[in-house]
């Protein structure tokens, strides 16, 4: 069974966990045990202990954010260790890129990253598609198992510490979202939805010759769009941030202030940790349906509707 370490910043926990949770068939099959820091009972030797299990590992995951890279214990003392480690062919590091943050030119640079093609996490439409991503890749960095079997070399003896009581590392409780957690949300997703639509547009129109896009913020809640073809009108949008079911964000073909048209809509859902988007599967172009999106995946679904004209 390999072991495997996190290397991360506790502001970013609550990915970690749901990674961890992506984890479970890995566990389930006996491949894998897995350690953090959050293991550490009271009384434990801090540094101590997790020096103890970075020298144990087998896998160390370096779980990458501006926090992970602002951190001096993270960067300066568990990346450096774990890459020496892995110069040396003691154990595998992969860097699991969580949040957008200037990680290129950091030590770890030069290897492969998690997830495809270094595209962070939270970027993703679906935060469950990029963690099922980044478990493939640990899957298939990891020994089978009759290299495993075979690799019966002794590692050198460590100074034993005391071992820890025993327990559980699931410790995580469902969260609760009140009403102000849900309109901090809706703003957010709608502004963001606001930003990635402009640039999208400027985007289109400079790279297509005889194409002319132009975005309209008509209110604070709600933004228009057009597309237009050597002069004539292709595609045109208006999203509205609510509609017919109060805390949603509205879509329509017409992008008319006066029309109150809604061709889809996207609705505040939530599991036991994270807020998301919901689409209702009113357009008949539905690849956002039965989807927990994030802001981006959001913007890419409706942006989505407002482009097929063109494709």
């Amino acid at each position: 069974m390999a072991a495997l370490f996190f290397s991360y910043s506790h502001k970013d926990e609550d990915l970690r966990d749901r990674l961890e949770t992506h984890l479970a068939m890995l566990k389930r099959e006996g491949i894998i045990e897995t350690w953090h820091d959050r293991r550490i009972t009271a009384g434990d030797e801090l540094a101590g202990v997790i020096d103890e299990k970075l020298e144990k590992a087998d896998l160390i995951l370096l779980l990458v954010s501006a926090d992970f890279l602002s951190s001096n214990y993270c960067f300066e003392i568990e990346m450096a260790r774990a890459l020496e480690r892995h110069q040396c062919k003691e154990a595998r590091v992969i860097p699991i890129i969580l949040r957008p943050c200037d990680w290129h030119r950091a030590p770890f640079g030069k290897l492969l990253v998690a997830p495809k093609d270094g595209k962070p996490v939270v970027s993703w439409p679906d935060l469950d598609e990029a963690f099922v991503d980044v478990v493939r890749q640990i899957r298939a960095a990891l020994p089978s198992k009759k290299q495993a079997i075979a690799e019966t070399t002794p590692r050198p003896a460590l100074p034993q510490n005391p071992q820890p009581t025993p327990r559980s590392s699931n410790l995580r409780l469902k969260k609760t979202f009140g009403d102000v957690d849900r309109d901090r949300f809706l703003d957010e997703a709608f502004e963001y939805m606001s930003r990635f639509f402009e640039a999208s547009m400027s985007e289109l129109q400079a790279r297509n010759p005889g194409i002319e896009a132009r975005f309209r913020r008509i209110d604070s809640n709600r933004f228009g769009g057009t597309i237009y073809r050597n002069g004539k009108s292709i595609s045109r949008c208006k999203v509205v941030m609510g509609g017919m079911f109060g805390k949603e964000i509205s879509y329509s073909y017409n992008d008319q202030p006066s029309d109150g048209s809604i061709n889809e809509s996207l609705r505040i859902d939530a599991d036991d940790q994270n807020l998301f988007l919901k689409a209702l599967g009113m357009a008949q172009f539905k690849s956002g349906q039965d989807r927990n999106l994030t802001f981006e995946g959001a913007a890419e679904y409706y942006w989505s509707l407002f482009i097929q004209p063109l494709q």
